[in-house]
């Protein structure tokens, strides 16, 4: 009789990292399933729902932060891993939905299996979603940019706000819902 493998969905834009992924997951006995975005990942999740999602936050389409907004409010009971390069540090970033988080190339597969066994075996038990306090929003990494997109932590969609914006915390209302929407900017190099 085969052991029961537990299923893991990578969700990353990039095409190799998903491959490199898929690869020293299934060498640990899980069971692999790739996205290439918030979208397809959501497409996965009708499919086949995993016992834990890896996820890019800065893709295109949808991105990290909407899809895993969306895994938090419908599925809660999955352990949920992001992975970024616009954070640094080891805590899960303030906004970021998530029960643990990587930053992208300051990891080891060791240290990715050893937070994947734990997160296995304290599955989370979340039975409802409180509203986040503040919205999750792309933080800037020039100040060329002309808008910076902001996910409403009530509706859980995206919309623009004009930027750049000073760091600190901001307000608008939500373009779909009216929802007045706090959130807040931070330089790229802050874990908080």
């Amino acid at each position: 009789m085969a052991a029961f493998r537990y299923r893991i969905l990578v969700v990353d834009d990039e095409k190799n990292l998903r491959a490199v992924a898929r690869v020293i997951l299934e060498s640990q006995g899980y069971e692999v399933l790739c996205a290439i975005d918030g979208f397809d990942g959501l497409t996965k999740l009708k499919q086949s729902l995993p016992d834990v999602v890896i996820s890019d936050l800065r893709m295109p389409n949808m991105s990290g932060f909407e899809f895993l907004s969306v895994v938090r409010k419908r599925f809660p009971q999955i352990a949920v891993i992001a992975i970024s390069g616009e954070f640094s540090g080891i805590d899960v970033p303030e906004s970021v939905l998530a029960d643990a988080f990587f930053e992208k190339g300051q990891y080891s597969p060791e240290d990715l299996f050893r937070k994947i066994t734990a997160l296995l075996e304290e599955i989370p038990q979340r039975p409802s979603v409180a509203r986040i306090p503040r919205a999750a929003v792309w933080i800037p990494v020039s100040n060329d940019l002309e808008y910076v997109a902001v996910t409403c932590s009530s509706c859980l969609r995206t919309f623009p706000v004009p930027a750049p914006l000073p760091e600190g915390v901001h307000s608008a209302e939500c373009d779909f819902c009216a929802t007045p929407v706090s959130f807040r900017i931070m330089d790229r190099l802050s874990t908080r």
